[in-house]
């Protein structure tokens, strides 16, 4: 074991930023959540970490069990700290706790730390998840960039009351708690932030400290939390210094080095010789690594994302992926997949069991629906498709009222290039499907990200397959994207179910478990009746280490490794 203070990790790309209110991608969360701390944290149990069981099962650690952080106590209803109508949360703030720069910790800086976040609010970010709870909108902004949310709302939402910070919610917010949790909810120290050229405080200043092109804390960084950000050498590495003055027990690893090495042969050499704890391995290359003396790795992970082939319902009609743009042997029409029986016939031709084998590895398991499992309310016992294609023949013959099975069809279906499990998806489509009628033809044709992103956008692609990954551990963060007529996904595809509307309206707004239950149960029967699009998989993930590196378990929203609980040894 080589350097047992100190935890070198390698890893592909880097973060972004170090801003918490800017970060919306893994690599900077996972270097922002062992600089920063939040008000309460995820629970784990620390009995069921890999020194101790190599069980994927229980290394799971709950989504929906949190201990106080910078908070002294876990707001509940039981408690008194979240009302009855679940529309105020009250967090007392832990006393004695100072910042890595020896800035005492005050409830100012916790209102300041989420007011700053709804006043910078950039393009793309993460801070939706406290606009929709707090305020009841997505955005700061309109359409055209004008700031339509005055000051005074922001300011009304997080209050300062002597020892305690007190949240006003606009509507009950169940997740409010797990998001509560995350990078973005990230305390900042106010003194420290202002002296950097960051928001003052101020309502004036608000408009020129909104969506702004760069943040003030891209690569620096001041919390309270576990390690301090030593430097930061971009394209290589950074590395994180244990905060000797944390006001928990300090860390046991001293330093950690986090180091961007995008070649797989020198990660392998690497980790084969013992020169860094922890690696990134590719599906691809596991085979020359699993089983390498000394080195460990946990299978069969469930992680808290999906993968799907969505349905445009309205296509560009001068799209040239629909060729003719007419339901006449030579092209399909723009609502090609209003039609139910298209829908279904898609649905039922797809060969999962190949799928999972020849791109994930046999790694992925199928599921019926966006509420996957690890998820609250996830329903085992619903049923989805699978590869029947007789049943896809019936279908594609009462589709169109029979024109459909005599006249054919062509289309195109895009993949961005480089990414395989959705060129072999289209692959299997396109055999499948081919296979019942010689008058079906789909083309596949691969193009670049951001060629397939902007046509994805823009509605002139027939079908797409992409992911989606958990913001926070909740159905509402599936079910809207995938099913709600201004969702991420249904807006691009047209999609609108007013009844799946408004069961996905309440389901956030309810407080009580059961009702929860009923609808979110009821959202995933419909989805699968309806067909709005098609779940291919959820990933089953691995983590890859040396044999020394102990304390680890699996959170799966977590965006990375937190250091804290990690130690080397045997």
């Amino acid at each position: 074991m080589k350097g047992p203070d100190t935890s070198i990790y390698a890893t592909l790309g880097e973060p972004e930023t170090l801003d918490p209110a800017w970060c919306y991608d893994t690599a900077s969360a996972e270097a922002i959540f062992n600089i920063y701390d939040t008000l309460i944290f995820f629970w784990h149990d620390p009995n069921k970490v890999t020194q101790k069981t190599m069980d994927p099962e229980e290394l799971l650690a709950p989504t929906d069990k949190f201990i106080p952080v910078l908070a002294s106590e876990v707001p509940t209803v039981e408690n008194g700290l979240i009302s009855s109508d679940g529309l105020t949360y009250t967090f007392p703030i832990r006393k004695g706790v100072k910042f890595q720069n020896g800035e005492p910790l005050t409830p100012e800086d916790v209102e300041y730390s989420f007011k700053r976040a709804m006043v910078q609010d950039r393009d793309g970010g993460p801070v939706w998840m406290f606009l929709e709870p707090l305020l009841g909108v997505y955005s700061t902004r309109d359409g055209e960039g004008n700031i339509v949310v005055p000051f005074e709302k922001i300011d009304k939402a997080v209050e300062v009351d002597g020892d305690n910070v007190i949240f006003h919610l606009k509507m009950p917010y169940p997740p409010f708690l797990q998001i509560l949790c995350q990078s973005w909810s990230s305390i900042v120290c106010k003194k420290w932030c202002i002296e950097h050229g960051d928001w003052p405080g101020t309502a004036e200043t608000y408009p020129k400290y909104n969506n702004p092109e760069v943040p003030p804390l891209q690569e620096i960084a001041m919390g309270t939390g576990p390690f301090k950000l030593e430097r930061w050498e971009h394209g290589v590495e950074y590395s994180l210094v244990r905060n000797d003055d944390y006001w928990r027990e300090p860390a046991k690893i001293k330093r950690v080095i986090v180091k961007k090495i995008d070649e797989w042969s020198t990660r392998k050499l690497m980790f084969q010789a013992g020169d860094i704890d922890i690696c990134y391995v590719p599906r691809l290359y596991m085979k020359e690594v699993e089983n390498v003396p000394g080195i460990i790795n946990v299978k069969n992970l469930p992680e808290l994302a999906v993968s799907a082939l969505f349905f445009t319902f309205e296509m560009d009609p001068t799209s040239p992926h629909i060729w003719s743009g007419k339901l006449d042997g030579d092209g399909i029409p723009p609502d090609f997949f209003k039609d139910r029986d298209v829908r279904l016939g898609f649905a039922y031709s797809f060969e999962l069991e190949t799928f999972i084998r020849d791109a994930w590895a046999g790694e992925a398991v199928q599921r019926p629906t966006p509420i996957i499992e690890g998820l609250p309310y996830f329903n085992p016992d619903q049923k989805g498709y699978y590869l029947d294609l007789k049943k896809a023949e019936e279908h594609f013959k009462k589709a169109w009222n029979g024109e459909l099975w005599d006249k054919g069809f062509k289309m195109t279906l895009l993949y961005n290039i480089g990414n395989e499990y959705r060129r072999i998806s289209a692959e299997i489509w396109k055999r499948n499907i081919e296979s019942l009628n010689e008058k079906f033809f789909i083309y596949i044709r691969g193009v670049e990200w951001p060629l397939f992103l902007k046509d994805m956008v823009a509605s002139k692609l027939p079908a797409f397959r992409v992911g989606w990954i958990a913001d926070y551990p909740d159905p509402h963060n599936f079910v809207h994207p995938f099913m709600h007529s201004e969702g991420a996904f249904a807006a691009w595809q047209h999609y609108k179910n007013p009844h799946v509307d408004e069961l996905i309206e309440e389901g956030i707004k309810t407080i009580d478990p059961d009702k929860r239950r009923e609808i979110y149960y009821e959202l995933q029967r419909i989805y699968v009746e309806d067909c709005p699009s098609v779940i291919t998989v959820q990933p089953l993930g691995r983590r890859w280490f040396r044999d020394w590196i102990q304390g680890w378990y699996h959170n799966p929203i977590y965006p990375g490794f937190y250091f804290y609980d990690l130690w080397k040894g045997y």
